[in-house]
């Protein structure tokens, strides 16, 4: 049987790309195999957000041929998107960019019998949302499900339009179907991801937007939660949040990404807010859910970014009170408008900043876990840990070590304790 690996590299919506490509693979007879290991075929979903994301992507690349030379090894994803042509190398046999992947293994096999690299990165200007059929998420009690492709907010440091395309939305009815056929299947929990969720049905004219997406993934029978992945700070209005706190499924865990607390960075970044409407939005989340994990997007060293700039960042994020920092220096992204700003900031000075915010964020994120201990919270286990405990995360994504935890199974734990970037915990009496 020939066998095929996967590495992805990026964010979530990758990685519900990469299980509806897996999943084509294997309905055309493919193993699937270890990355770390031997395979016939290797996929590297690939990450261009920042250089560092791009050097990941490479290194994988370099990796797969180092374990097999005889392999097939396929590209896809926003690097080749974006650098296409130029990817292609002894043993790369396609580079697919971020559409057509559901046609990934005739591609391939195509590649193969004419013994060519063959360059499959189509124009984004009229794409349609491709809709990838995901059944399946081997060893996991949660599910991916992505609504929307596709981005039209231009910030001026970013490539995602480009390599992602304009915003197309999911249909309503299919996103509803997807849900129920999760639910079906066991998973109790399902993460709503896209490019940039806030946008969904905007390339509607507005008769569906991203209320009626939740709400349809909320009403699948088997789900317990729904959890939301990153927002744009500015659709957390009151009436939003109002209507998030009237669906009970909803984890109160929201990632809105920040990326600098400067409110004249944030212009230069071509950001839609202000660092005081940023923490309004939070104020009014906390409001309406009092355990709130707020999470965030943080960049150091943008072009001009002053000491004081960079100051302000620091006392936006105490403010903010976040759960959890996700924090990384500006990367130059050719084609982008940043590229040709003034100001460029060493970068030994954006990897220092970032340490530092770095430090400031495990601080918040310790802060933040030690305020849930003494709580009761529900707990979906996910995977055994050595010796006789499990692993399993409460609503607002804090992770919890217990003895006794049903595997797939949302159960009530008292947290007793922080120890590093989790929490101790028992389950309740009448669970054991």
């Amino acid at each position: 049987m020939r066998t095929v690996a996967f590495c992805t590299l990026g964010c979530k919506v990758n990685q519900y790309d990469t299980q509806a490509m897996l999943e084509q693979f294997l309905a055309a007879g493919y193993g699937q195999a270890d990355f770390d290991g031997a395979a016939d075929v290797y996929v590297i979903n690939t990450c261009t957000v920042t250089g560092m994301g791009d050097k990941k992507s490479m290194q994988a690349v370099r990796r797969a041929l180092r374990r097999n030379p005889a392999a097939a090894v396929v590209i896809a994803g926003c690097l080749a998107q974006r650098a296409g042509q130029s990817l292609c190398a002894p043993g790369v046999r396609l580079v697919l960019g971020t559409q057509r992947r559901g046609e990934v293994v005739q591609l391939l096999h195509r590649a193969m019998a004419e013994d060519i690299a063959l360059v499959a990165v189509d124009a984004l200007t009229e794409a349609p949302f491709e809709a990838l059929a995901v059944t399946a998420l081997d060893g996991h009690t949660r599910a991916v499900l992505k609504i929307q492709e596709g981005c039209d907010r231009f910030c001026t440091y970013c490539v995602i339009p480009s390599v992602r395309g304009p915003v197309r939305s999911r249909p309503l009815a299919e996103v509803a179907a997807e849900a129920r056929r999760l639910g079906a299947q066991g998973f109790r929990e399902i993460v709503i991801t896209g490019i940039h969720v806030t946008s969904y049905g905007k390339d509607w004219g507005g008769e569906a937007g991203l209320l009626d997406a939740i709400r349809a993934v909320h009403g699948a029978v088997g789900i317990k939660r729904v959890r939301l992945s990153s927002l744009e700070p500015l659709i957390a209005t009151q009436a939003f949040v109002d209507a998030l706190a009237d669906l009970p499924k909803l984890c109160p865990h929201f990632h809105l990404a920040l990326q600098s607390g400067s409110d004249t960075v944030l212009r230069r970044m071509g950001r839609r807010y202000t660092a005081a409407e940023f923490l309004d939005a939070c104020a009014r989340l906390r409001a309406a859910f009092p355990q709130a994990a707020i999470t965030t997007d943080v960049m150091t060293g943008f072009p001009g970014e002053t000491e004081a700039e960079f100051a302000q960042t620091q006392d936006t994020v105490a403010r903010a009170r976040f759960a959890r920092l996700h924090v990384f220096p500006y990367s130059e992204r050719q084609g982008t408008t940043a590229v040709q700003m003034p100001g460029a900031v060493p970068k030994a000075l954006r990897t220092a900043r970032a340490r530092t915010l770095i430090a400031q964020g495990e601080a918040l994120q310790r802060a933040y876990i030690e305020s849930l201990v003494g709580t009761v919270q529900p707990v979906l286990w996910e995977e055994d840990a050595p010796g006789c405990d499990t692993l399993g995360y409460t609503p607002q994504y804090v992770r919890v070590r217990a003895r006794g935890g049903q595997l797939g199974a949302i159960q009530p734990a008292r947290l007793l304790a922080r120890q590093g970037e989790e929490a101790l915990g028992e389950l309740c009496a009448d669970q054991k």
